[in-house]
């Protein structure tokens, strides 16, 4: 049977391409430590002003709508803070400057567990391959937590050094880890139905396909609801 964590860390720190792809990825792990005391932060590095097939709507006007989006999902899942750094879709390139921010965040906030994208992950079936951004920021986060945050004399201008014992890696094809999320499930379907200008009009559609990948990865671990993380246990 597959490993299923027990417990959560005190400090979480998630950092995301998009306004919806924490929810999407994790938003009933979060929203299960949320409920047991950690504080959870977000960093989300796009504005998703050009998430959309529709030419006549304006970058501005889907930027405002996806932050209103984030703030009611964040309300859902009961984050301590969401930050977006309002970045433009695509230009993410993991280089010294985004490695910097990475690291400002992790040494301010010092947390235990760091969540991000797999950057490995990117071709699933005929039909899907990742976002050019999701693989940057998570070569880039991984590149931050380590050798970056972890050592003084890198970023030296951006705090003490803190090295993050471990990070979960969403999205991945290589789950090792599970997180029982069948008491939040609901929030994770209410979160991921706010990002609506990224949803198709079909009713019901955003709860069928949370509910049913969730069960797909609790199969897998022996509960209901579940979601698969590639575990990297980076230090003590």
């Amino acid at each position: 049977m597959a490993e299923l964590l027990s417990g959560c860390p005190r400090v979480a720190l998630a950092f995301y391409a998009h306004p919806d792809d924490a929810d999407v990825a994790c938003a009933g792990t979060l929203a299960r430590w949320s409920r047991a005391g950690c504080a959870v932060h977000l960093v989300v590095f796009t504005n998703g002003g050009r998430g959309t097939t529709d030419p006549d709507l304006g970058v501005a006007e889907l930027v405002a709508q996806r932050a209103q989006e984030a703030a009611a999902a964040a309300a859902v899942v009961g984050l301590a803070s969401h930050q977006n750094l309002g970045m433009g879709d695509g230009d993410l390139d993991n280089d010294h400057q985004l490695r910097g921010e990475l690291v400002s965040w992790v040494r301010r906030l010092r947390p235990d567990a760091v969540l991000g994208h797999d950057p490995t992950a990117v071709y699933f079936g005929q039909h899907y391959f990742s976002h050019r951004d999701h693989r940057e920021l998570g070569w880039a986060m991984l590149d931050a937590l380590f050798p970056a945050a972890a050592l003084p004399h890198y970023h030296p201008d951006k705090g003490p050094a803190h090295q993050v014992p471990v990070a979960y890696l969403s999205g991945t094809l290589e789950p090792d880890v599970y997180v029982d999320v069948t008491e939040t499930i609901d929030a994770k379907v209410a979160a991921v139905s706010c990002h609506r200008s990224q949803l198709p009009e079909t009713p019901g559609w955003a709860e069928e396909v949370v509910r049913g990948r969730a069960a797909e990865a609790g199969a897998r671990a022996g509960v209901a609801y579940a979601e698969g993380f590639r575990r990297l246990q980076i230090g003590p």
